[in-house]
């Protein structure tokens, strides 16, 4: 186990009705105004904003609102709201939805405060070394930019989506986590959720980090968890318990809790932010196709954790013939991701011909010569990847 250095920044309010407390929890980190950043019109629909409102309004706080955040945010969104914080002395800023609120409110956070351009954090010009407080609501259990200090953006100019890291600044002060606020998600949310949780699991698990046993069975307890959860929503969409396995799943699986003393990969998430990036297709749904593509790759070249995934979350019987036991954990994970209505190849995705060549193009460009650390793979490499999702 390497050496490591953790601190967790939020506090999480899990539950029945918490939204109801999102006024005093803002209060209680000092915001005086607060920009509320929201994505579509389901807050508005279900009244969720409304009742946001009210408890801001409770508490004597005042507010503006910022909706339209699209999935896979992009620049000009993030531009366009720390506009609005400089125009209108807003010292907080309050996520309403899923990932991709939050991650565009944590770069509005992060560039409201920076004399530069923002764009610099995440081309790795600048290190965010201040940013103002984010509160979560959260509609949309998936990415686990609830708990974490991560943020994704795309720039619009050349697609280039990217990815930046920033704990000790980017982790919301609070997060509101009710399970009931997820009963009216589509099917395909909420499984392409499950699904980018469990790869996060994996950019941690699919390590050559040794004696972690500690990590491995907290990261296939998670698996475990999620599998066993995941068609209960399916089948009762209002099945409270499920849901809040899963609403917590996703926040342990990306808070770093399932990570300590390991060397993370990203691989997959990176091979599919690409994809995402050009296609602009569901990040969840993008990983379902990559990340066993991945995989069966690893199966060949790397087969210990494979192996070993097979085994003890897919109980697949143990083998001296390692490749055949993970590939058939590949074949698992694959039909479990199917069952759910995943996608699990490039035509399945609505992709009929993919352009490989850019996809790798743009991945090196935006990553380096090689890329990941379970196995560092070069452009050839990841072209035989791209190429095993067809």
């Amino acid at each position: 186990m390497n050496n490591f250095s953790f601190k967790s920044y939020t506090e999480f309010v899990f539950g029945k009705q918490t939204e109801q407390q999102v006024g005093e929890l803002c209060h209680k980190y000092g915001a005086k105004k607060v920009l509320v950043v929201y994505g579509g019109g389901s807050v508005v629909r279900s009244g969720l904003l409304q009742r946001v409102e009210d408890a801001l309004q409770k508490e004597h706080i005042d507010f503006l609102e910022m909706g339209g955040i699209q999935p896979n945010p992009v620049d000009t969104e993030v531009y366009k709201g720390i506009d609005t914080v400089h125009d209108n002395h807003i010292d907080f800023l309050l996520a309403v939805g899923g990932g991709s609120v939050i991650d565009a409110a944590k770069a509005i956070a992060a560039g409201a405060v920076y004399d530069g351009d923002f764009w610099d954090f995440y081309c790795n010009k600048a290190k965010v070394e201040k940013a103002l407080p984010v509160g979560v609501v959260l509609t949309i259990p998936a990415a686990g930019s609830e708990g974490s200090g991560n943020s994704v953006i795309t720039k619009t100019d050349g697609l280039h989506k990217i990815s930046l890291r920033a704990p000790e600044h980017l982790r919301p002060a609070f997060s509101i986590m009710n399970p009931e606020l997820t009963y009216t998600l589509p099917n395909k949310q909420t499984v392409a959720g499950i699904c980018d949780m469990m790869v996060h699991i994996s950019e941690r698990y699919f390590t050559n980090t040794t004696e972690i046993e500690t990590g491995d069975r907290i990261c296939e307890g998670l698996y475990k968890a999620i599998i066993e959860e995941a068609p209960k929503i399916l089948k009762n969409p209002k099945d409270y318990d499920a849901r809040a396995n899963i609403m917590w799943a996703g926040m342990v699986a990306h808070n770093w809790t399932s990570a300590f003393g390991m060397q993370e990969c990203w691989c997959s998430h990176f091979m599919e932010h690409e994809v995402s990036a050009v296609y602009n297709v569901t990040h969840g749904e993008g990983l379902s196709v990559i990340f066993p593509a991945w995989l069966t790759y690893m199966c060949k070249h790397n087969v210990h954790k494979p192996y070993q995934f097979a085994v003890r979350v897919w109980n697949v019987p143990e083998s001296d013939d390692k490749e055949a036991v993970a590939l058939e954990g590949v074949r698992r994970l694959k039909e479990f991701w199917h069952s759910l209505g995943l996608p699990i190849t490039f035509k399945e995705l609505g992709i009929d011909k993919p352009d490989i060549d850019l996809l790798v193009s743009k991945l090196h460009e935006n990553k380096g010569g090689l890329v990941g650390s379970y196995m560092k793979l070069s452009s050839i490499e990841t072209r035989k990847i791209y190429e095993l999702a067809l």
